[in-house]
């Protein structure tokens, strides 16, 4: 008998589950372990991935447009609310009627998911840069396109990739759905009890977990390499947490 599971209860049936195959709760086949996980993660990744650059490649360069134009707030807000508002899972429905169960299917419902922080994002990340520099550029005998590349897109990075960020967590952790569309994630085990028990699903549960919070630390850290030094040294934060109040005790004397 293992000593960690059974001081740990569920939590630590659901480690072993993770890294040690044991028979199903209906018999028969073997579940769990590293070898099915992993392929489960995998085909989760794929399709998160691949919709993520394909709601980029759609959200990005329009938003980035709309922002340098100045048009387009109605777009950039609504698509924030229809966003939170359309349940995944009555696409995922939706979807199936149309183009029906596969791949395809997952993707386009996660490609959605992820389009409204991108459009967002950008477009607030474009409208947020100086005016000013944008006129200065533009009197230097750049064109818009040359404006939207060398002077809006390198200062609204920051913010695109905070939309990116939101995008990622929100797809990596909606991935779960798939199996629905006969896709296997890690939502298998979440959404068949009746093969993997409670252990399963909290097993995948937290595998789902520790990618998600991964994904987020890694763009977090992309967010901050992408923020152009000076922005950096502008951040009023970042001001306050190297200022000392000299001033102020020099002022009360």
């Amino acid at each position: 008998m293992n000593v960690a599971p059974a001081i740990l209860g569920d939590f630590g049936e659901a480690i072993e589950f993770i890294f040690k195959e044991r028979e199903s709760v209906s018999g028969g086949v073997q579940i769990g372990g590293l070898s099915e996980l992993g392929g489960f993660a995998a085909t989760h990744m794929y399709v998160s991935i691949a919709a993520l650059l394909i709601a980029s490649a759609l959200a990005i360069p329009l938003a980035l447009w709309l922002g340098h134009i100045g048009r387009g707030d109605f777009l950039a807000t609504a698509t924030s609310n229809v966003g939170r508002a359309v349940p995944s899972l009555a696409l995922l429905a939706f979807f199936i009627s149309f183009i029906g169960l596969g791949y395809t299917n997952v993707i386009a419902v996660l490609v959605l998911l992820a389009i409204p922080p991108l459009i967002t994002n950008t477009y607030v990340g474009v409208r947020q840069v100086d005016r000013e520099t944008v006129d200065a550029a533009r009197g230097q005998g750049m064109t818009d396109m040359e404006i939207v590349r060398k002077v809006e897109l390198p200062l609204a990075l920051p913010t695109i990739f905070g939309g990116l960020r939101t995008s990622a967590v929100n797809v990596v952790a909606t991935a779960t759905i798939a199996p629905l569309a006969n896709v296997q994630t890690l939502g298998e085990p979440i959404i068949t009890p009746q093969t993997y028990g409670f252990v399963g699903q909290l097993g995948a549960a937290i595998v789902v977990a520790v990618i998600t919070l991964a994904v987020d630390f890694a763009f977090a850290r992309l967010q901050r390499a992408v923020t152009p030094a000076g922005l950096k040294l502008a951040d009023p934060a970042r001001r306050r947490r190297f200022s000392f109040p000299i001033r102020r005790s020099l002022e009360s004397r």
